[in-house]
């Protein structure tokens, strides 16, 4: 994802300490640093990167007026006021994406995340440890999938039990105890028993419903004037919403959700309908939303809507992932040997450069084994899933003839009613 991408500005007013005024102006958010520029000339006064920020507070200027100071490393302090909307709106989306920015890189300095280039090797690692996740997530709500199968066909014995009893109880009043010509065609409950026992038996209950990503974000309920933060929680059967102290927002069933707006990679919006009532509507700004986002893609495919910016935005990102997924193949394929053994080139003066390029490795050793057990992941999740999917295809299968099955039977139970009638 870019580092030029405005996640949100915000108009405000910037104090110069040089000059002792104030100068209007707006105050911009990307995913790596925060900018101020001004109105009239456009110009940036202001360019600080998140890493730099050591401390973020509320604060009041001239002891009245409500303004957010900013402490950079060196001990330099920026004031902003006259925030819009509100000054808790912009102090909680800061706060939120430099405090993620932070525990993103544990164990690291600053300097060094800046001044040490990441390898090839660390690139096709990290691509491949984010198609592992991918594909579990997927496994996931398969998994979930496979459950609701099974739960149907349960429904349909249960049924199709329930329809026995029907049908016992029509031949009792098509041929009455009392005509002599009955024939009684009652099951005895030694017959019963090990049908109940069977239905009991498939009846287990499951356990907990199945996370799939739980994501700290700032949420605002309708208007953007009041926003806290909290955190949207993924579940295979829907969406939750929880304030900071872990307490439940609002939660959306996965059929209840009528659509989702993506306004941009880091912000979207859930709407759920009601008749007479009003929408329940939230906006979730997080730094992780682009990892949240193509889940959300393959759980309600035709009910999520990207809007222009998120269009432009994934337009730009999407050649270089392509471009980065052959290079992934390509390499997973013929280069895990190339890491360990390289030959010495031989040649004159001229191809000195090209000996020193070729004899660093592509790949180290521990990036090679890091390689090699992820694909082995990833060949056992793919597996898997397609023993997965083709139980669930044979699932579907009993499902559609016991349906067919049923259907028949209750119109054959249906005459006799209104034959008895």
């Amino acid at each position: 994802m870019s580092s030029d991408i405005c996640i949100h500005s915000w108009p405000c007013s910037y104090y110069l300490d040089l000059e002792k005024r104030w100068v209007p102006g707006k105050l911009s958010l990307t995913p790596c640093s925060l900018k101020f520029s001004t109105d009239r000339t456009g110009e940036v006064l202001v360019g600080l990167p998140l890493c730099s920020i050591t401390e973020i507070r509320k604060e009041a200027s001239h002891f009245i007026f409500s303004a957010i100071t900013i402490l950079e490393k060196g001990h330099q302090k920026h004031w902003f006021s006259s925030l819009q909307p509100s000054r808790n709106v912009v102090f909680n989306v800061i706060e939120h994406f430099w405090r993620e920015l932070l525990l993103s890189q544990p164990g690291a300095t600053v300097a060094d995340a800046n001044t040490a280039p990441r390898t090839r090797g660390q690139e096709l690692t990290a691509l491949m440890a984010g198609s592992q996740r991918r594909l579990e997530d997927t496994a996931k709500v398969l998994n979930h999938q496979g459950e609701q199968l099974d739960s149907v066909m349960r429904g349909l014995e249960k049924m199709e039990s329930d329809l026995d009893v029907a049908d016992r109880l029509l031949t009792e009043l098509e041929s009455p105890s009392w005509w002599p010509f009955s024939s009684k065609l009652w099951k005895t409950p030694a017959e019963a028993k090990p049908k109940e026992a069977t239905s009991t038996a498939g009846c287990e209950p499951f356990g907990k419903e199945g996370i799939v990503i739980k994501i700290p974000a700032v949420i605002s309920q309708r208007t953007e004037s009041h926003t806290k933060p909290g955190r949207l929680t993924i579940l295979v059967s829907g969406l939750e919403i929880h304030d900071s102290s872990s307490l439940l927002l609002h939660r959306f069933e996965r059929e209840d959700v009528d659509d989702i707006k993506v306004h941009s990679p880091y912000e979207v919006s859930i709407r759920q309908r009601f008749i007479g009532k009003p929408d329940v509507t939230y906006r979730v700004i997080s730094a992780k939303m682009p990892e949240v986002i193509p889940i959300l893609e393959v759980q309600f495919s035709k009910k999520i809507e990207l809007l222009e910016d998120a269009l432009v935005l994934r337009s730009t990102g999407t050649s270089s992932p392509v471009k980065r997924n052959c290079s992934v193949w390509h390499a997973a394929s013929g280069l895990m040997g190339c890491s360990v053994h390289h030959e010495q080139p031989t040649g004159g003066p001229e191809g000195g450069p090209q000996q020193l390029q070729r004899s660093q490795p592509f790949l180290s050793d521990r990036e090679a084994q890091e390689l090699t057990q992820i694909l082995s992941k990833l060949k056992g999740l793919a597996l898997e899933a397609e023993t997965e999917l083709e139980r669930q295809d044979e699932a579907l299968d009993g499902i559609t003839a016991a349906v067919d099955q049923t259907t028949l039977t209750v119109d054959k139970h249906n005459r006799r009613m209104r034959k008895l009638i």
